[in-house]
């Protein structure tokens, strides 16, 4: 499966630097803008944004590229290779100062699949990518940890919280859940609201590596750089749940 450019360069490497990179140019977003929310979403949205596409227009003309913060061209749509990315994830979060659950997502689409991923998490200095892909701790003991938006939460989180006799614990970003899951604060993150693909094409790759379940919540595969970026819902959690997980997201549709 493809991982390098054609100069040879590491597509692992480059996703875990630009999203970095980025990470630390939003800290600095974040301290110039301090008390001034809309300002603070605006200029990290747009300056996360243009440092992104900018390195990976000098270092990957050769593909195709999907932002958030950009018009989809439909062009990307006949590149093998294709660049998804959300500059910014979360970004209530970020312009709330104590928060640390915001993220940055650079995935490589290669042929619809998401082989190449890097979540920063620049709040907590940390960034997790499939070239060092993350090691899973072992599952603690009490109830399962079912991950909820702290916003918007859903009927489904309540059904799978109840039909796991787990607990609800919620949280901000796409980005930040997903992770959570990946770093053992978790055992559980099912999304039935809709996202776009840059919310969880980067999760998703980092997840996978690190050898958590990631489907549809039926079960299927994910699949990326669709004409209409969007997907109706996301499932990724420790693989001894997702058949649990699975039936009762079937039974609660």
């Amino acid at each position: 499966m493809p991982v390098t450019s054609s100069d040879g360069a590491d597509d692992h490497a480059l996703a875990a630097s630009i999203a970095t990179e980025a990470g630390r140019l939003l800290l600095e977003v974040r301290r110039r803008f301090v008390g001034d929310p809309d300002r603070l979403k605006a200029e990290g949205d747009l300056q996360s944004h243009h440092w992104i596409v900018g390195q990976l227009g000098a270092l990957r003309a050769e593909d195709g590229l999907l932002s958030e913060e950009a018009a989809a061209d439909p062009a990307r749509l006949a590149f093998p290779r294709v660049w998804i990315v959300d500059p910014l994830d979360g970004t209530r979060e970020f312009s709330e100062g104590d928060r640390d659950d915001w993220a940055v997502h650079v995935a490589l689409v290669v042929d619809g699949f998401p082989v190449v991923g890097a979540v920063a998490l620049p709040a907590l200095g940390t960034t997790l990518h499939t070239g060092a892909p993350p090691v899973v701790p072992a599952r603690s003991d009490g109830p399962v940890r079912v991950l909820v938006s702290r916003t918007r939460p859903t009927a489904l989180a309540s059904a799978l919280a109840s039909g796991l006799d787990g607990t609800l614990v919620p949280m901000g970003s796409a980005g930040a859940k997903a992770m959570a899951v990946v770093r053992g604060e978790a055992e559980v993150y099912a999304h039935s609201g809709g996202q776009y693909e840059w919310d969880s094409a980067a999760p998703v790759a980092v997840a996978a590596a690190a050898g958590l379940h990631v489907s549809r919540l039926d079960g299927s595969p994910l699949r990326y750089n669709a004409e209409n970026p969007w997907l109706p819902d996301l499932l990724i959690c420790r693989p001894e749940l997702a058949d649990q997980v699975i039936a009762i997201a079937r039974a609660n549709p």
